[in-house]
């Protein structure tokens, strides 16, 4: 069995979005250069990448050389709610399945075409054009399963979060987890459909609330994750503040306790204090009084084991001695959640 992860950057929507021309993109073409040519090929492949990639030169590719090789395939996008997990964290998933044997000569000859056909299109179109079209032909060799099956809240979740199965015609015809900030402003930086989406995700029963997450924590044992008054102050209403109650919570990025904007939820720790009492007329008081106002709400960082219980980690699972708080968020950031992980798996193999 072959897990992939590409390096996302060259995918990314906050990218250049350099796709294949990305130099990070050589050791994943290199790997797909190599597999036509193995004598035995894997019987497995299971890749995951962020949203983007569905629609890139690199996926193109990608499907061209498994169809080549003999393997049948799915490919998902889907995010933990889909499995109860209160968590936003939208991936591309591929899992494919040796279906039939092709000699070596075959393969090559099918690796040198699907190559070149994407790197022509990707110089003659562009690179944001480079998926605009899908092989028709690939389509009966995608594997058939039933989504429920593994991803029990397929049916019951949010529109923007539900697992979706992407059509070899229809790239990236799944939603996006992010909506457009237009209309009446709120509170904070929101809009009224923000506050509509959230307020939805909340109500959404399938999903487990954050406190079955949390750490048992003594009194003053989270004081080191509290936002500190300086960040209060500046990014307060960029912050996406949930509550132990809530069933949501946004991606977790590597930049988790270093930057504060896009990069992950802080969890409101006073749930007696009422935000929207916090935050109406904000604007209108003084720098002290507003910090004043702000650390009512005892905000803070999730700690790392918090986060690693979000993204599906076991509870034996323990950082070694010495890495300090930054890193460790920064090496969940770059993790996959283990539980979607391990249910593509069981669909894999079963």
């Amino acid at each position: 069995m072959i897990l992939m992860s590409p390096p996302c950057q060259p995918f990314t929507r906050i990218g250049l979005q350099g796709d294949i021309s990305d130099p990070r993109t050589k050791s994943f073409l290199y790997v797909l250069d190599l597999l036509p040519r193995l004598h035995r090929l894997p019987r497995f492949i299971l890749l995951e990448n962020v949203k983007g990639f569905e629609s890139s030169a690199a996926r193109e590719l990608l499907v061209k050389t498994l169809t080549g090789c003999g393997y049948s395939f799915q490919e998902f996008m889907v995010s933990p709610t889909s499995v109860g997990i209160p968590n936003s964290r939208l991936r591309y998933f591929l899992i494919a399945k040796m279906s039939t044997s092709f000699s070596t000569q075959a393969r090559s000859e099918v690796r040198s075409q699907a190559r070149s056909e994407v790197r022509s299109q990707a110089r003659s179109e562009g690179m944001s054009q480079a998926m605009s079209q899908h092989s028709q032909s690939s389509t009966s060799d995608r594997v058939c399963i039933q989504l429920p099956d593994v991803f029990p809240h397929f049916a019951e979740a949010d529109s923007s979060e539900q697992p979706t199965v992407l059509s070899p015609t229809c790239p990236g015809s799944c939603q996006s987890e992010e909506e457009v900030r237009e209309g009446q402003v709120l509170y904070k930086l929101e809009t009224a459909a923000d506050a509509q989406r959230k307020r939805s995700q909340n109500q959404d029963l399938s999903i487990r609330q954050i406190q079955d997450f949390l750490e048992p924590q003594r009194e003053g044992d989270l004081e080191q994750h509290l936002l500190p008054p300086r960040t209060l102050l500046r990014y307060a209403l960029l912050l996406d503040i949930v509550q132990p109650t809530c069933r949501r919570s946004v991606c977790f990025t590597k930049g988790y306790g270093r930057y504060v904007e896009g990069t992950g939820s802080v969890l409101q720790g006073c749930t007696e204090t009422q935000m929207e009492s916090v935050f109406a007329g904000l604007d209108q008081v003084s720098e002290e009084e507003k910090v004043q106002q702000l650390l009512k709400l005892k905000l803070r960082y999730f700690t790392p084991r918090e986060v690693a219980n979000l993204m599906g980690f076991p509870q034996s699972f323990m950082f070694p001695e010495g890495v300090s708080t930054l890193q460790q968020y920064r090496t969940l950031g770059n993790s996959l959640n283990v539980v979607v992980v391990s249910r593509l798996l069981q669909l894999l193999v079963s």
